[in-house]
């Protein structure tokens, strides 16, 4: 079982089961939502992700046409993403985990946009886009 929250405590979560693999996103939407050069993202089974507190301070903004991105009206803390197109699926923020996960990012997403000041200095696969078979 892992949890989360917001910087403030309004929302809390709870999925019961293991994250997918982390990415680093560099687009331009996730730059502009995270505040900085990229998003660390993990796709979560919807039905294994679960709401215990702050559902009046959840909200959700249709970043692009079909995409939703949930935060916290009272912090502004980015807890996960989701697609129309995808229901079952949510792209949790990994940064609002509460414990650490033992493991880090498999590749950077996106890196056809990235910020001009920010280099990527690791060894990770690097995509143009979305990662590959998502």
């Amino acid at each position: 079982m892992l949890s989360g929250g917001c910087l403030c405590g309004a929302v809390r979560y709870e999925i019961d089961g293991e994250l997918g693999p982390i990415v680093l996103c560099h687009c331009g939407q996730c730059r502009k939502a995270q505040g900085s050069a990229f998003a660390a993202v993990a796709p979560v089974p919807a039905a294994r992700w679960r709401l215990l507190s702050g559902a009046e301070q959840l909200v959700s903004y249709e970043s692009s046409p079909g995409k939703w991105r949930s935060f916290c009206v009272r912090c502004g803390s980015p807890i996960h993403s989701r697609r129309d197109a995808l229901p079952a699926a949510l792209r949790l923020r990994v940064g609002t985990l509460d414990a650490p996960l033992g493991h880090g990012p498999v590749a950077h997403i996106h890196v056809a946009s990235k910020a001009d000041w920010w280099d990527i200095t690791d060894d990770l696969p690097q995509h143009a886009g979305i990662e590959p078979g998502r």
